[in-house]
């Protein structure tokens, strides 16, 4: 079999997912698909691949089109001997970045020579020579901590616990939570707000104020709390094109920066409102801003030696993301089985879809703040929009809604009104207080009252 049958079979396999036009979640959705399928080898047997191996392929069609396809010969630990200057490359992209794993290292290396090196090869020379990562991450948090070289390359995004603060819905005040946003090279403050329910949506919200503020981050670094471990954040962030990466647990050491700066806001701006006092959350969303913008990111920064504004700005503003993009990742997705009457239901709405549809899994992509509208899609291809019969919730119940004022009364006596217009058109209004209810029957000829 020739290197062109070889790089034609590839092609073949990888031609839909090569699409520039696919969406980071719709690549990999495809991929996976792929990844768990048996195909038709030209050999004539069936063959499965894994999912690193079609990235990698469409890594090499992106760079050398059909050429980068060509079937590669392959070092193994047997042959390693004879190619030492590409372990002593492994080790020195290592030590130059301790986070490159030995995959990544892999990449590298096929990029650079065309040569395919197994990563697990890789692992084991790079720990004889003490390279292995959990050696480099012991050296990391003894003598060094990590910075991000440039602005918007990482985010850190976390919760602070404020004040009670008072609310028109419950009696009485509720606990403040600040969704907060930090960037890891300026420790600008990016974006925080202040609110009531500390959920997926609140930081959903947080996050897209930010971007729109200062662009796309690279990285979103966070914890494992609730409102960052979901399939909506990971959605969003699949299709920016953003890495959503999750602290360990019980390993703070990635954090410090976003803890120094929590303690700062503690010490210099919750201390001021306790004393001030704050009669809403708008009052304590208002303050909070205009303190973040006129005084946390002015000052000096300790460590830095820079103001955070003016280090975000060395390179120039960052590029807007673009909206329809953005408008798309914020959206939410859930799969629904289409009814026998070619329907489906949503937070207690039902909608009508295309009877084609029928017994498929679709996926529905909407607004959660506009439930009248939802995009249907089977197998990532559009399928239309659903049309709703009633529209009973046009909010997604996890959307935090705003307090409505109570109504001031009107005043207005709807029965009294139509009593009096009532009174005003009977030329003899009856007394109908005087009419008796029944009386008796004194004389016995079954008349009884005004009857007799």
């Amino acid at each position: 079999m020739s290197p062109d049958d070889i790089a034609l079979f590839r092609y073949r396999l990888i031609a839909e997912v090569s699409d520039p036009k696919l969406s980071p979640a719709e690549r990999g959705r495809l991929v996976r698909e792929l990844a768990a399928t048996a195909h038709p080898h030209p050999d004539g047997g069936l063959r499965s691949y894994s999912r690193n191996t079609f990235d990698r392929w469409i890594r090499a069609y992106r760079e050398g089109g059909l050429d980068g396809l060509r079937l590669t010969r392959r070092l193994d630990s047997g042959s390693v001997r004879r190619h030492p200057e590409l372990i002593a490359e492994a080790a020195a992209l290592r030590a130059e970045r301790p986070g490159r794993s030995a995959a990544h290292i892999a990449d590298i290396l096929f990029l650079r020579h065309r040569v395919v090196v197994s990563p697990r090869t890789i692992r084991a020379h790079l720990r004889r020579r003490g390279l292995h990562r959990e050696a480099l991450a012991d050296v990391k948090r003894a003598y060094g901590r990590y910075e991000a070289e440039a602005p918007n390359e990482r985010w850190i995004i976390d919760v602070v616990t404020g004040p009670f603060v008072p609310h028109p819905k419950v009696a009485g005040s509720k606990r403040a939570k600040l969704f907060l946003i930090v960037d890891d090279h300026s420790r600008l403050l990016i974006f925080g707000r202040w609110v009531t329910e500390e959920n997926t949506r609140a930081g959903q919200d947080v996050l897209r104020a930010a971007i729109t503020r200062r662009g796309l981050p690279a990285v979103l670094y966070t914890d494992h709390g609730a409102p960052f471990a979901n399939a909506a954040l990971e959605r969003t962030c699949a299709v920016l094109g953003v890495r959503l990466v999750h602290s360990k647990p019980y390993s703070p050491q990635g954090r410090g920066k976003q803890e120094r700066l929590n303690r700062y806001i503690r010490e210099r701006f919750l201390t001021e409102i306790e004393v001030a006092g704050i009669g809403s959350f708008a009052e304590l969303n208002d303050r909070f801003w205009a303190w973040a913008e006129q005084v946390a990111n002015q000052r000096v920064h300790a460590e830095t030696g820079q103001r955070p504004i003016e280090r975000f700005l060395a390179g120039g503003p960052p590029a807007a993301a673009d909206r329809a993009l953005v408008a798309e990742a914020f959206r939410w997705s859930v799969t629904r089985a289409v009814a026998k009457t070619a329907t489906v239901s949503l937070c207690g709405n039902r909608y009508q879809v295309d009877p084609a549809l029928v017994g498929h899994r679709v996926e529905l992509r909407y607004d959660p703040e506009d439930l009248s509208r939802l995009d249907v899609f089977l197998d990532g291809a559009a399928h239309g929009v659903a049309t709703p019969f009633f529209v009973g919730r046009h909010v997604h119940p996890a959307v935090p809604q705003a307090a409505r004022p109570e109504p001031k009364p009107t005043g207005v006596d709807y029965l009294g009104l139509v009593l009096a217009a009532h009174e005003e058109t009977t030329a003899a209004p009856i007394a109908y207080r005087e009419v008796p209810l029944f009386s008796e029957d004194d004389d016995g000829d079954g008349l009884v009252g005004a009857a007799r």
